[in-house]
């Protein structure tokens, strides 16, 4: 039997250490904003920019392994927020907060569509941009409420459900503004949407209604055993869901939601180690990918349109939040943490790569990520004026949480 690394090229070598030199530099980046008390997204962003196509520093790691482990970080993200929550707030939350989910989506698509026009872009372009300006980064957004301590803040539940409804929605929007762009017609968008929508009632069904039987299964596991079992059931379930065009992050989150009792808890504990280190990954890599030298191009209409999309999602927040009886520091600070837009939005901004305005869309739409997503945790910081909730108070603790 060959040894595992005896055919190892000195190319696979110099992957190795570059790896290496790049986890061992995202320690100290993260070390150095916990010291001065920042958060360590915008320390990753820009590190992702410096050392991706077109940074200061050229890395050839491989992209494709990168990229698999940033869409682990993000699916674990979204999994260790599913295990803070039961099935019955999340049906409670999802019945309130549509009308919070419809005007969301009216106060975010609008700037984006609209900026789209006034540069001179036809309507598929203008759609795809207010998409990106609509959706909230479930990434970032989730990092954000686990380094402040904001998982027991009353503001937390009405912030993941519109984190949920905006995921719903795209099962329906992607498929459709996909079928534009390919030129599909009006039968085969319809076919696509309904699969969809199918697939996000059958996920929903089985989660609510079978998950109890999922932990009792996996009650008695080692911890081994349940690290392996959680992580793979999640990445099948995410898989499952991104096949039939629904996000892999609603999956992800439902894998947490099912857990209950002590096999919740246990794998939170579990996979929080797994979730740092693919988190940070999610990060760099996302900005790995942006040209810095096509960013200078739209770096005024990019942060015009951030400015806006940031007020109009602490807008959204305020209604929300407000019809949860919660205040004005809470509304605030889930209005800083829903500002960050993401993945989601990379991925609507690709979908008219072909078109003839999709050159400048993917630039506008990716400088404009970048900001709010920089943005956002700084803003976070700058609000957050409370203590964060003592380890195991829950959210149904003292009044005290009531912001």
């Amino acid at each position: 039997m060959t040894p595992l690394f005896a055919a190892a090229s000195s190319d696979t070598a110099l992957e190795l250490i570059e790896l290496g030199a790049v986890a061992i530099g995202l320690s100290l980046l993260a070390r150095g904003a916990h010291r001065v008390g920042l958060p360590a997204i915008p320390l990753y962003l820009l590190a992702g920019l410096l050392v991706g196509h077109g940074g200061v520093v050229s890395l050839d790691v491989s992209e494709t392994f990168i990229a698999r482990a940033a869409d682990i970080g993000v699916l674990l993200l979204l999994l260790t927020l599913g295990l803070e929550y039961t099935a019955e707030e999340l049906k409670s939350g999802l019945r309130a907060g549509a009308a919070s989910g419809g005007l969301d989506a009216l106060l975010n698509f609008v700037p984006g569509f609209a900026c789209g026009l006034l540069l001179g872009w036809r309507t598929t372009a203008s759609v795809l941009l207010g998409g990106a300006t609509w959706v909230t980064s479930s990434g970032v957004v989730s990092k954000i409420i686990g380094d402040f301590g904001w998982i027991a803040n009353r503001e937390t539940p009405a912030v993941l459900n519109l984190l949920v409804i905006e995921d719903l929605a795209m099962a329906v929007y992607l498929p459709i503004v996909g079928a534009v762009v390919a030129g599909r017609g009006a039968g085969q968008t319809v076919v696509t949407v309904l699969v969809a929508l199918g697939a996000v009632a059958a996920i929903l069904v089985l989660a609510l209604q079978y998950g109890s039987h999922v932990s009792r299964i996996l009650s008695g596991a080692s911890d081994e055993s349940l690290l392996l079992a959680v992580f793979g059931l999640t990445l099948l379930v995410g898989g499952v869901a991104e096949k039939v065009h629904v996000s892999a992050a609603i999956g992800a989150f439902l894998v947490g939601l099912a857990l209950s009792g002590p096999v919740q808890h246990r794998a939170g504990a579990l996979i929080s180690p797994l979730r740092d280190l693919f988190a940070a990954t999610f990060f760099v890599f996302f900005s790995f990918q942006l040209e810095p030298s096509t960013l200078g191009d739209v770096a005024l209409p990019a942060v015009a349109l951030a400015a806006v999309g940031i007020l109009t999602k602490f807008a959204a927040a305020r209604f929300a939040l407000g019809r949860s009886q919660v205040g004005p520091r809470g509304q605030r600070r889930a209005g800083a943490a829903l500002s960050a837009r993401g993945e989601f939005s990379i991925v609507i901004a690709s979908l008219g790569a072909s078109t003839a305005d999709g050159a400048d869309l993917s630039s506008l739409a990716a400088a404009f990520v970048l900001v709010t997503a920089v943005a956002s945790p700084l803003l976070a910081k700058l609000l957050d004026r409370s203590p964060a909730v003592p380890a195991g108070q829950g959210r149904n603790g003292t009044g005290s949480l009531i912001r």
